[in-house]
């Protein structure tokens, strides 16, 4: 009985630490692998503006993962179905990959998480646990529209990083490949299109996420 609150306390715990850990390199540019100077060539030649904006964005984007651990073992926990807990589950690996890729980023821009990471974190365990709740395949459509929108950010956040920021850049590219197969994954699983005005809400929701979390 009481396993279940375990897990989530030693996620909830793990994930608002700082200490994930990634199970895969950090990418890197393609022009970093000529040489270690090259990126710290780059590095220094950012601004004290730009590494704040790259800051600012890189910030929001670790909030997205922090709510990605939550969603993921909300809805884990929640469905009756093992074998799709357990691609729920694998899926929450790669965010793990992500959160850990930004939280270094961010301490090496000079940047620190957001102050409201719990909240984000409850609010999101709390959806999650409710979308699996109503049903299987609400819950899959639950991503396909997360991932979705995710990605919609994640390529907002590539025209705003500076052009010479190209280890977040970098970040950012890996991570938008994996939530695109997220969501086709979800797809392939029985995801349904979820209706109007909950795609709405998710969006409302996640806007007031983003704008909170660039500033704390």
């Amino acid at each position: 009985m009481f396993e279940p609150l375990i897990i989530a306390a030693d996620n909830a715990l793990r994930t608002l630490s700082g200490v994930a850990a990634s199970s895969r390199p950090t990418p890197k540019p393609a022009a970093s692998f000529a040489g270690d100077a090259q990126a710290h060539d780059a590095e220094d030649a950012l601004s004290a503006a730009e590494k704040s904006l790259s800051g600012s964005l890189m910030r929001v984007n670790h909030v997205g993962e922090v709510c990605a651990q939550a969603l993921y073992l909300g809805q884990s926990m929640a469905t009756q179905d093992g074998e799709l807990s357990q691609k729920l589950l694998a899926a929450a690996r790669d965010e793990t990959d992500h959160l850990a890729w930004t939280q270094v980023r961010l301490k090496e821009l000079g940047a620190r998480p957001s102050l409201l990471n719990p909240v984000w974190y409850a609010g999101a365990f709390a959806l999650g646990w409710l979308a699996g709740r109503i049903g299987d395949t609400t819950s899959l459509g639950f991503v396909v529209e997360t991932e979705r929108q995710v990605e919609q950010h994640l390529d907002e956040h590539l025209e705003r990083l500076p052009e010479s920021d190209r280890r977040s850049r970098a970040i950012v590219q890996q991570m938008k490949s994996d939530e695109a197969r997220h969501a086709e994954q979800a797809r392939q699983a029985g995801a349904i299109e979820l209706p109007a005005p909950v795609r709405w809400g998710m969006r409302a929701a996640a806007m007031v996420m983003t704008r909170t979390a660039h500033h704390l």
